[in-house]
């Protein structure tokens, strides 16, 4: 495979948990289990849509503190992920008369935890993925094409989904995966399960104040038409369920497939 050159981050040496955070609970070579918010461990193929990635090139998108990568990675694939620095801003809903500020600053001291996680958990795992820091609205073309992309989790946090999902596919040769939370209040169910159209869900609420770091819900169909407009239109669709902070939350992962250049 030919030499690419992109702005590779420059892997931290972390040995200490205690300068780490960790998004998703997961068992470290040498340092034992750690918790995160999310438990992905009982079935991480049907989070990643039971894609198969031996020999492929990916971009993984939001890579946090690498759980995914370094299973993408044990499946054969050849990581490039992807996440903020405490460089870059969170997409913060700005409330009017919230301190977005110091909310910022809370989360630029979480991210590098999170930084500092992932390059932990890349020396325990003996990993060869590369690391590059940026945002969603302006992934560098210096990466290089990909066979498969994914945004797991994290297009309902960005002001602008469809921007990411299309910086995504510019670089995405064969396949975008995306896995998103599904309704759950069964109210909420039996309505939209009336409706014949893709919806989504304005999340964002003036009168609490909250959520301040959660933008949207989206329809497995909307973010089908989203992926089939950037040339992505054929998709199947993989309901599943997975561990958040105790409890099985619904989830669906697309796997959509490119069919126009």
């Amino acid at each position: 495979m030919a030499e690419i050159t992109a702005p590779f981050a420059q892997p931290r040496v972390v040995t200490d948990l205690a300068e780490c955070d960790f998004y998703h609970t997961m068992d470290i070579p040498g340092f034992g289990p750690v918790t995160g918010a999310w438990d992905l461990r009982d079935d991480p193929d049907a989070y990643l849509g039971n894609v198969d990635f031996d020999g492929k090139r990916v971009l993984e998108i939001g890579t946090a503190s690498g759980y995914l990568c370094f299973h993408m990675e044990s499946r054969g694939a050849e990581v490039v992920a992807y996440d903020l620095n405490e460089n870059y801003d969170w997409d913060v809903v700005p409330f009017a008369g919230q301190d977005s500020d110091a909310f910022q600053a809370e989360r630029k001291t979480h991210i590098r935890r999170l930084n500092n996680g992932f390059w932990l958990n890349h020396r325990a795992h003996n990993s060869q993925a590369k690391m590059v820091y940026g945002t969603v609205y302006d992934i560098p073309s210096g990466i290089g094409m990909v066979d498969i992309s994914t945004l797991c989790s994290m297009l309902l946090h960005l002001r602008d989904p469809f921007l990411a999902l299309q910086n995504a596919a510019r670089l995405t040769r064969e396949t975008i995966i995306v896995a998103e939370l599904m309704w759950q209040h069964p109210l909420v169910v039996r309505l939209l399960s009336r409706l014949r159209s893709p919806y989504m869900a304005f999340l964002p609420d003036f009168r609490s104040g909250q959520p301040n770091e959660t933008w949207w819900l989206f329809s497995p169909e909307v973010m089908q038409q989203y992926l089939g407009v950037l040339g992505f239109e054929k998709s199947r669709i993989v309901y599943h369920h997975q561990i958040y902070q105790g409890k099985k939350q619904a989830l669906y992962t697309i796997v959509a497939t490119r069919t126009k250049g």
